[in-house]
């Protein structure tokens, strides 16, 4: 079986998040009118997925690391495939919530499972390639969800738009069926023979199956003489969770995901009044968020994780300060032109640096040992900082007007770039055995 074609299979957990994380935005207008709904329960309607993905990502890693990757990837597709036709056959607000919820706690497990099976059955070589390929599923799942809020938008079909979510949830499902667990989950359990056919089935040659059982029995060997690296809160492993955590919280904190939930109604306020055309506008962006994360996958093996992470915290600081001077100045039809060129920009950097080098970077820095549990301590400051934002986006627009949000970003953006320049390794090029010796 082909590396590309596992890894394309893998990373549907990535389209799962990226079309319920968009998906949202355009169902949004139709479901404030449908169920009546506040501004506070327009943001709670949002949220409850988030609160259910911290759960599911704060349950998963645990589980990956006790049963394997392959298996709870398959469980969190069945969740999510369930929650998908639970919100679109709701006929009222509580069952609308426990769809929701439930679609959460199935892309919360796959949001870090999916980047953590990809990372550990990837040659180093191409484990930038391989990892980001999820974040491109993402972004491809966004812009789907866009599309089809589109196309179902003069018909206010919000059911169909949220109901599609179970199809690729489907496929993840039937694809996991056939894949194999990750080579370095089985060596770590003692199955040596079913690591090496997993290698054969990965597509790695004679001369590359050696060395990389080598490799890892090594690593196994130097845990097993240091238990206590075995624990988050080890030496070891203290610095990587400390970067991954902190690039969890600043990866939302500067706001992409109030333009993904909340684009169409930034649009309407700049101008565009029709429900169609400002999902249209927020499928330009999508496309913008595609197309830059294809390059992000490309130079990310070339010029590496940190100068991307570093450019795109800067150009995303800038056009922050666009946006919020857009917002403060701007009037009528100039007001939208730099909205869209403000908005675009921002998501264009946010998929060139801190998008796609986040969920690689935490699939690389942990050791073996804590790998699932590091990953998903991450994921679950991730999807917390990401209810945070969605619940107080609408409310602080309310007290301190969409231009000083935006500036509020904007600084935070700052702090990240601070952050990342003074803490985040450069990894390209590394085997995760040599990785983890970085933090030694």
């Amino acid at each position: 079986m082909m590396l590309g074609m596992i890894a394309a299979t893998a990373a549907l957990g990535g389209l799962l998040f990226g079309y319920d994380t968009g998906v949202i935005s355009g169902a949004l207008l139709f479901l404030r009118v449908a169920f009546h709904l506040s501004a506070l329960m327009q943001g709670v309607v949002t949220s409850i997925a988030l609160a259910g993905a911290t759960l599911g990502a704060s349950v998963a890693g645990v589980l990956a690391d006790r049963f394997g990757r392959r298996p709870i990837l398959l469980v969190t597709a069945a969740i999510f495939v369930a929650g998908a036709l639970v919100s679109a056959f709701a006929v009222n607000l509580p069952m609308l919530l426990a769809g929701r919820l439930l679609v959460g706690v199935g892309i919360g497990g796959a949001s870090m499972l999916t980047p953590l099976y990809l990372a550990e059955i990837a040659p180093a070589r191409q484990r930038g390639a391989l990892v980001s390929f999820n974040q491109l599923a993402l972004t491809l799942g966004i812009l789907v969800s866009y599309l089809v809020g589109y196309v179902l938008a003069a018909s206010g079909a919000w059911r169909w738009m949220l109901g599609l979510g179970a199809v690729p949830g489907v496929i993840l499902g039937l694809g996991m069926l056939l894949l194999p667990e990750t080579p370095r989950w089985l060596a770590g359990h003692g199955r040596t023979a079913a690591a090496e056919a997993a290698l054969h089935r990965l597509g790695r040659g004679p001369h590359e199956i050696a060395p990389e059982l080598a490799a890892l029995r090594a690593d196994l060997q130097a845990e097993a003489k240091a238990r206590p690296e075995n624990k988050l809160g080890h030496a070891t492993a203290r610095l990587p969770l400390i970067v991954g955590v902190g690039l969890a919280v600043f990866q939302q904190v500067t706001g992409i995901n109030t333009v993904i939930y909340f684009a169409p109604q930034i649009f309407q306020a700049s101008g565009l009044s029709s429900a169609s055309a400002a999902i249209l506008a927020t499928a330009g962006i999508g496309v913008v968020n595609v197309a830059m994360t294809g390059v992000a996958i490309w130079l990310v093996d070339r010029v590496g994780r940190r100068v991307l992470l570093l450019a795109g915290l800067g150009g995303m600081t800038v056009s922050l300060c666009v946006l919020a001077g857009g917002f403060a100045l701007g009037h009528g039809a100039m007001l939208g032109w730099v909205t869209a060129a403000g908005l675009a920009a921002y998501v264009g950097c946010f998929a060139i640096g801190l998008g796609p080098v986040f969920w690689l970077l935490i699939s690389e820095i942990f050791p073996l040992a804590v790998r699932g549990r590091g990953m998903s301590q991450a994921t679950i400051a991730n999807w917390g900082a990401n209810l945070v934002v969605a619940l107080t986006f609408l409310d602080l627009v309310n007290v301190l007007g969409r231009s000083g949000v935006f500036l509020g970003y904007a600084i935070l953006s700052v702090a990240a770039l601070v952050f990342a320049w003074r803490l985040v390794p450069e990894t390209k090029g590394r085997s995760l055995e040599e990785i983890e010796r970085l933090w030694g």
